[in-house]
């Protein structure tokens, strides 16, 4: 599959070196393409079968706006809302709201779906190791364009679990902020995930 990632941050490049190892053609969308699968965000956005935005929510919005509309494709948002809080790192909108959700109205013609947030880029990028299969939420309104998502995620070694639609955003952004929180506040380190485990024999 053609897949765009816009964005080649630790994110963006640990998630094109999976697919690329599961077989799926992949390009990058940058702001100065050096490199032959580098183009330009609009360029890749374009060419690909399903776009991947792993940017910092910072520079989000600006770059959604140069993709075109994107009628019909699939796109991943893999960005978290991040602010600096006065009490530490928080999210930029949430509860009634989501960054998801934000996506959707940038790209009301795309199929958005929200996931791959909810780890960070090292375990994206090397899944193995592991008793069972790191668990990967994701969300949207979409269900066909779900499924294909949880190909990709099986893809990347991930157990695939729907949340629900796309307002399910607001579930899946602070549940990301638990995994900062134990990986970066509280000592856990960036070399673990959750699992969606069952009891035996169920």
């Amino acid at each position: 599959m053609k897949l765009a990632i816009i964005g080649a941050g630790h994110v963006g490049s640990a998630l094109g070196q999976g697919w690329a190892k599961a077989g799926h053609d992949v390009r990058y969308g940058t702001r100065a393409p050096a490199a032959s699968d580098h183009l330009t965000p609009s360029a890749a956005a374009a060419w690909g079968a399903v776009v991947v935005l792993a940017l910092p929510w910072s520079a989000a919005e600006a770059v959604v706006a140069g993709l075109g509309s994107l009628s019909g494709k699939i796109v991943i948002d893999c960005m978290n809302p991040i602010a600096r809080m006065p009490e530490g790192i928080g999210l930029a909108l949430g509860q009634n709201t989501s960054g998801g959700e934000q996506v959707q109205s940038w790209l009301p013609e795309a199929r958005v779906v929200k996931t791959l947030n909810q780890v960070g880029a090292e375990i994206m990028a090397d899944t193995s190791g592991f008793p069972v299969p790191p668990v990967q939420f994701m969300a949207g309104n979409d269900d066909k364009a779900k499924q294909v998502v949880a190909a990709l995620l099986t893809d990347l070694g991930f157990d695939p679990l729907d949340a629900g639609d796309l307002t399910k955003a607001r579930l899946l952004e602070p549940f990301a902020l638990t995994w900062i929180n134990q990986a970066l506040m509280r000592g856990k380190g960036r070399d673990w995930a959750f699992g969606a485990m069952l009891r035996a024999g169920q």
